[in-house]
């Protein structure tokens, strides 16, 4: 029987514990002996700067960012995930069709990847930039229409699939210079003590010694290897570890609020008979649908619905559920808004304030859909975030610390802003001589990034429940409230800015 459980080794010592679960690495090796890890078990432990557990997008883009600094590229970095991934030649063809689970990214996350040197091996793959947004509800009582150009930007994003991301955060972290070393295994124990009373520890003393002096970690790894490091980092993507519901996380001492939605999403490949330059999403009484570019004639599904529901549209045939994904972006559900309803209604005068409208910004129906291109997959959403981000040699990334609803695709961003920052802290960190475990470091980056991971979680939250409820006076304000985000400049650009990265408010900037 499977059990997790932690212990309390003497005193002051806590331990956390994972079930082991074998794992099959039959792949060629990735990295060099002198980088990719593939130790012998058993065989002496080794000490590091960072230990990375979880060589998920976020915890790999975090020793890509590592390797960018001045100040960080020495570090030695561990890199702890069994996902065989990590540990094989990963080609991507061309021909391949598109893969369902993809990230809409921002220009934010963007320019962060170039700033890190990933971009340019993301742009050898597929990957589809789009300018132009559409949302609408199924009252058909108002629309938003959003083009970059409104914000002064040149697109307001870009969706790709999920493998390139990694491969291409693997193809950097690979040919920089930073010491990493990669441990195809999962996290079994962590051990850390509390400082020792003397103020000053001889750097030049054994691990061990450091160890019971408090200034190394001790991780232990299923398949017997041990190791040391100044700062665990835990990211633990959904792939291959434990994700949003990490029990790495909270055995470690990381305690989490949040919730389970009555509602699962589905996601799938689909394709068009022309190319579509436009990401579209409607809010449906069960949830938003979401049809995004990724290249090709190729779009990518998310369909928010009830988890009965999701189970019977993962099953249905290809033909009907293609039929049931028109017709809900279509006429299905209510009406199109029209221009009557828009325009010369009092219901909505106060709103317009004389600003005209161009052809550009009237509603527009989405490419059909003709045929499906993946399998249907099927996952529960959920809110969680982790009271702390950081706490001694230890710090939260990504969905550690927090895990969002998908209906505006910001989640991979949000944990991509806490490599940026983490990396960040920890090379100014090195800059004054600061130990780069000690919590007083580590919570500057939690004070950096938990309120604006907490506002975003806490706008895609009002969002789902303000259309879980179908109601005449709420239809009503939520029309208005899109009227105004279509017609009122100042305010369009400050949701685009918004949701492109730049962490202003809206009617706050």
């Amino acid at each position: 029987m499977n059990r997790i459980f932690a212990t309390k080794a003497g005193s002051d010592v806590y331990r956390l514990r994972i079930p082991w679960r074998p794992f099959s690495n039959d792949a060629a090796p990735l990295l060099s002996s002198q980088n990719a890890g593939n130790p012998e078990k058993g065989s002496e432990a080794k000490q590091y700067d960072i230990a990375i557990v979880g060589g998920g997008m976020v915890g790999l883009a975090l020793a890509c960012s590592l390797a960018s600094r001045p100040l960080t590229r020495h570090l030695n970095v561990a890199i702890i995930d069994s996902n065989p991934a990590l540990g094989r030649k990963h080609f991507i063809k061309k021909e391949d069709l598109p893969d369902p689970r993809v990230s809409t990214i921002t220009p934010a996350t963007i320019s962060f990847f170039k700033d890190i040197g990933a971009w340019q091996f993301v742009e050898q793959h597929r990957h589809a930039y789009f300018d132009k947004m559409q949302v609408w509800d199924y009252t058909g009582l108002s629309y938003a229409k959003y083009n970059a150009r409104d914000a002064d930007k040149e697109v307001l994003g870009c969706v790709v699939e999920n493998k390139v991301l990694l491969s291409s955060l693997l193809s950097r972290v690979q040919e920089t210079v930073l010491p990493k070393k990669i441990y195809p295994s999962r996290l079994n124990s962590m051990s850390i003590l509390p400082n020792s009373s003397s103020s000053e520890v001889d750097s030049m003393l054994s691990m061990t010694a450091l160890f019971t002096h408090g200034r190394l970690a001790k991780l232990e790894l299923e398949d017997g290897n041990s190791l040391y490091a100044k700062l665990v980092v835990i990211e633990l993507a959904p792939v291959g570890a434990d994700g949003g519901k990490s029990r790495v996380r909270e055995l470690a001492g990381f305690r989490t609020t949040g919730w389970n939605y009555s509602q699962n999403a589905i996601i799938c490949t689909v394709e068009h008979d022309v190319e579509n330059h436009c990401a579209w999403q409607r809010f449906l009484p069960s949830g938003p649908l979401a049809l995004l570019p990724i290249g090709d004639k190729f779009s990518n599904i998310v369909w928010t619905m009830s988890p009965k529901e999701s189970s019977e549209f993962k099953s249905i045939t290809e033909d009907n559920f293609l039929k049931a994904v028109n017709h809900a972006l279509d006429y299905g559900y209510g009406p199109h808004p029209t221009p009557s309803i828009l325009g010369s209604s009092d219901l909505f005068s106060w709103l317009k304030g004389g600003i005209s409208k161009s052809a550009n910004d009237c509603f527009e129906i989405p490419p059909k859909v003709v045929k499906l291109a993946s399998e249907r997959m099927a996952f529960p959403l959920s809110l969680r975030h982790a009271n702390d981000y950081a706490s001694k040699r230890v710090a939260l990334i990504g969905d550690a610390a927090h895990t969002v609803h998908p209906l505006a695709g910001q989640g991979v961003n949000l944990g991509f802003g806490d490599a940026s920052t983490l990396s960040s802290v920890i090379s100014e960190g090195i800059a004054v001589g600061t130990d780069i475990g000690e919590v007083s470091l580590l919570k500057k980056y939690e004070a950096d990034r938990k309120p604006a991971n907490v506002m975003m979680m806490a706008v895609l939250d009002g969002f789902q429940k303000a259309y879980s409820v179908d109601f005449g006076p709420l239809n009503i304000l939520r029309a208005a409230a899109f009227h105004g985000a279509h017609h009122i400049s100042p305010l369009k650009k400050s949701i685009i800015s918004y949701a492109s990265g730049e962490m202003r408010l809206p009617l706050f900037a």
